[in-house]
Order: structure tokens, then C-alpha cells, then sequence
């Protein structure tokens, strides 16, 4: 009886729903709207490509400075509901309603950023917002600065970077080239250090308003007192970009650039091991000019999720861990910079004290180009970069190498040791192959893809650093 009664019934539902379905077109919508957004619906397209990204960074060498492996912490968040929220304006002073917990957050994380830089809240300021490195010192730059207010910064062939103002002849490459007159000082030619001196007769020829250092390919630290020194001589605001650095002056293993500088900018995904996105610290002082140059000057609403995922870094970048952690990025550049040394390998400055190596190729006969695609075609990621003295970014005498990648999935100074070697082999199979193919690019890949022995080295590669760690979720 009791079986009966429940088909019965049950089907009494059934004919009921289904007369509720044909009579209410919504209820169909709305089971369509859902399935579409259930996370059992996943786009194929999107996950193949996702799943091989995976695979290729789990096999690969990452020794590209620039980049790192963020946390799992960081990967949620960065895959959360924040990611739903529009929130123009600061904390308080919002253009949409529902910002209540983005408040929260959004203060924690300027709270968390000036702790982890040892910072005094009467003293300094935080913007969270601006979405990555070269938006940041463009709005630092619009902010403070009247259009065609000269700045200087360290030229990129020496180890400068593109969004403190670059230009081939009169050709203005980049928007705080066209905005403002751009100058630069350089690096020693012969030996790669910052000459001090020289910078000062550029400073004094030039008379910037804004100075600026820091760089992407300087494998050195920098003396802030003595730019501080020059920015006061000629009445300049300081600017440290210290992108590439951040993370080894949170782990307080580089010079601090927070005594002397006017105003600080960072990105949050190379050393610092975070998500991509950007910070501008400068002074009390300053704090309206900097937040209203961010917005509404260059840009709507912030990326909750990633400003999140910074919140997520620094709370990491505070512990222990991650001082041992920043500590081995440094012995593992050093111990790299060694073995090729010894090698006869010439690197720019002779070494280095941070989280990278500038690899001088011109005396070998290769140039960084080849250098870069035959390390890709056996997976191993670094970039070709200019080293001083080079004529052109396009056949540029050098890579660049950085540690910070691999030290995250647990290599130390023994592993260093064996990529030197790997590299070792690497640069006389390009001499090899350059002698045979001719110096054209185009030729030497087509003699590079018949190398039955750079097939070996790949699969040797793979191998090994398959067998390491890899944090994240996807």
C-alpha cells in the first residue's frame, strides 16, 4: 500500500510540474541560466588549453625573471566572487552601492602592504588599485608632473625598463615618452655598475622632475641616498620602481628604497610571488594626488579579485617562510653566476646580489635571440635581453636569467650547478648549429628542429624537473 501511494503521489507531481513548465516559460529560463552557470559546465576549448599550459610549466624551466609560481591561497582568491564586484572610488567613497566587505578588504590589503614594508601609516600611503607595473608609474608620472616635465631613468639597453620612458632616436616608444620629455643616464659600458658620477652630470645637464630607479635587468643593488642626494640637487621628486625587487625588500635582503624615495611602485608577481597587479606607495603628503591620478585620471574600477590576491601575498610574504624562501633565491642566482663564471662565461657587472644574472653572449658569437629560441624549443623559458653597449633590442647580446620561479618549486645550489651545465651545452650546440645553418634566424631554426640531440636535452629536462614541486590549484 505504502508503495502505491508514493507512485501515486509522485507522479501526481510529475503531471503537475510539467503543466507548471508549459504554462511558465521562466521556469525553463531559469533551469537554462543555471546549468550554464553550474561549474559542471566547463568550456572544453578553454580547459584543453589550460590543462596543457599546466603540464608545460610542470616539465619546464622557468627562468624568466619576471615571473613566478603564486600560492593556491592566492589562486582562490583570485578565482572568487570578488571578481564580481565594481567598486570605483576608495573605501567609504564608493560611485556603486554593495562595497561593504570590498571596503574591508581593499583597507586590509593597504593595511597588510604597509606592514610588510615596516611603514608607519602617518608617514606613508598605499594604493592598491592601479592594475599593473607600467599603468602605476604612468599615473605616478601624471599625478605629479605637468606634460613635457622632463623625467630620467635608467636606459633600458642598461638594464632600464620601457615604462620609465624609452626612445630610439626621436622615436617615442612608450606613453611617458610622448607625454613628457624623456631622458636617461647609463650604466658603465665596460663593466655594467651605475656610475654615480655620470649620473650626475646627466642630472645636472637634464634637470629632471622626476628621477627614477630601479630597473628590469640590473643585477645589482642600488645606493637610494646618493639618487636622493641628485633628486635634491635639482629639486626632483623620487621615484623607486622596485618591481623586480619587492619581494627581497619585504624579506629586508635588498637595500630600502622606503628611507629616501618620494614615492615607491612595485608590481606583485615576480619576487613578491603574487598575483599580477600593481602598488603606488608614496608619501602622506602626496596621497590625494597619487589616488586621484589612479582614478577616475586612467582607469574605472579596480580587480577586486586581484586586489585580493595581493591581500593573500603580503599576509605570505610576512612569514617566516618566505624570508628562507627569498633568502634561496639569492644563493641560487649567486651559485648559477658562479658555475657560469667558471665556464668563462662573461655576465654583466660580474655577478649579481639579487634575484638575477645578465648573461653578456657576444663573446661566444650568438646573440640572445638564439639563445632564447633554442632554449624554448628544448623548454627551458628565459628572455634575450640587451646588455650595455648593444645597438639594437631586436639582436640584443644577452639574456637574462632569474631564479625566482624554480626556488619556489625547491631548487637550490646543487641544481644550480646542473643547469649551468645544461646551459653550458645549450650555447655550444647553438655555436654548432649557427657554424652549420649560417647566422640568419630564420636558417638556424630550421638547423635547431634537425638536432636529434636537442630532442635528448628536452626530454632530459623534462624529466628532471618533473620531479619537483608545483604549487597551485589548476
Amino acid at each position: 500500500m505504502w508503495n502505491k501511494f508514493v507512485v501515486r503521489n509522485n507522479l501526481k507531481i510529475f503531471k503537475n510540474l510539467n503543466n507548471y513548465k508549459l504554462n511558465n516559460p521562466q521556469f525553463n529560463f531559469h533551469l537554462n541560466i543555471r546549468k550554464m552557470t553550474s561549474s559542471s559546465i566547463v568550456d572544453q576549448d578553454i580547459l584543453g588549453l589550460m590543462k596543457q599550459e599546466r603540464e608545460r610549466q610542470v616539465r619546464s624551466l622557468e627562468l624568466i625573471a619576471s615571473e613566478n609560481f603564486t600560492s593556491s591561497g592566492v589562486m582562490k582568491v583570485l578565482g572568487s566572487c570578488f571578481t564580481n564586484k565594481y567598486s570605483e572610488g576608495l573605501p567609504g567613497k564608493r560611485y556603486y552601492g554593495g562595497n561593504e566587505y570590498i571596503d574591508q578588504m581593499e583597507l586590509l590589503c593597504q593595511q597588510r602592504a604597509l606592514e610588510a614594508y615596516r611603514l608607519s601609516p602617518s608617514e606613508w600611503h598605499v594604493n592598491c588599485q592601479s592594475l599593473s607595473g607600467s599603468p602605476a608609474n604612468f599615473q605616478v608620472m601624471t599625478g605629479i608632473l605637468k606634460p613635457g616635465d622632463v623625467i630620467m631613468g635608467l636606459d633600458l639597453p642598461c638594464g632600464g625598463h620601457l615604462s620609465h620612458g624609452y626612445m630610439v632616436g626621436d622615436k617615442k616608444l612608450t606613453a611617458p615618452a610622448i607625454f613628457f620629455t624623456s631622458r636617461s643616464y647609463q650604466t658603465n659600458l665596460e663593466t655594467g655598475w651605475l656610475d654615480y658620477d655620470l649620473i650626475r652630470e646627466r642630472v645636472l645637464e637634464h634637470r629632471p622632475k622626476l628621477l627614477i630607479c630601479g630597473g628590469s635587468a640590473y643585477p645589482r643593488d642600488w645606493d637610494y641616498s646618493k639618487f636622493r642626494d641628485l633628486a635634491d640637487l635639482v629639486g626632483a621628486y623620487l621615484l623607486c620602481d622596485m618591481a623586480h625587487i619587492s619581494g627581497l625588500v619585504m624579506a629586508e635582503k635588498a637595500n630600502d628604497p622606503f628611507q629616501y624615495c618620494d614615492i615607491v611602485t612595485t608590481t606583485t608577481h615576480k619576487t613578491m610571488r603574487g598575483p599580477r597587479g600593481a602598488l603606488i606607495f608614496c608619501r602622506k603628503d602626496l596621497s590625494r594626488i597619487i589616488d586621484s591620478a589612479v582614478f577616475p585620471c586612467s582607469q574605472g574600477g579596480p580587480h577586486n579579485n586581484a586586489m585580493a590576491g595581493i591581500a593573500t601575498a603580503l599576509y605570505e610574504g610576512m612569514q617566516p617562510e618566505f624570508r628562507e624562501y627569498t633568502e634561496q633565491v639569492i644563493k641560487n642566482s649567486q651559485a648559477l653566476a658562479t658555475e657560469l663564471i667558471k665556464m668563462g662565461y662573461k655576465l654583466v657587472t660580474g655577478g649579481t646580489e639579487n634575484h638575477l644574472l645578465l648573461w653578456d653572449l657576444r663573446d661566444v658569437g650568438i646573440t640572445g635571440s638564439k639563445m632564447e629560441k633554442i632554449c624554448d624549443y628544448v623548454e627551458i623559458t628565459l628572455n634575450k635581453n640587451t646588455v650595455p653597449g648593444d645597438k639594437s633590442a631586436m639582436t640584443p647580446g644577452g639574456v637574462r636569467i632569474g631564479t625566482p620561479a624554480m626556488t619556489t618549486r625547491g631548487f637550490k645550489e646543487p641544481e644550480m650547478v646542473k643547469l649551468a651545465g645544461l646551459l653550458d651545452r645549450i650555447v655550444k650546440k647553438t655555436v654548432e648549429i649557427q657554424s652549420v645553418s649560417g647566422k640568419k634566424l630564420k636558417d638556424f631554426e630550421v638547423g635547431m628542429k634537425a638536432d636529434e640531440d636537442l630532442l635528448k636535452i628536452k626530454k632530459e629536462i623534462n624529466e628532471w624537473v618533473s620531479q619537483f614541486f608545483m604549487p597551485g590549484l589548476n
